[in-house]
């Protein structure tokens, strides 16, 4: 419970930052956040084909 009280602190922190952030900047940090999660991705379902545990 505590977690989900952080994250939805750091969420509306985040937020309230991106409302003032200049919109290149934001479209560019949303690009790399994009990105890391897209490897992020891959990186799982492979590791997950491969029968071993990425930890």
């Amino acid at each position: 419970m505590l977690f989900l009280v952080a994250a939805l602190l750091l969420l509306g922190v985040v937020m309230g930052t991106v409302a003032h952030a200049p919109l290149t900047f934001t479209l560019v940090a949303a690009a790399v956040i994009a990105a890391w999660l897209g490897v992020f991705a891959l990186r799982e379902r492979y590791a997950r084909r491969r029968g071993t545990s990425a930890h």
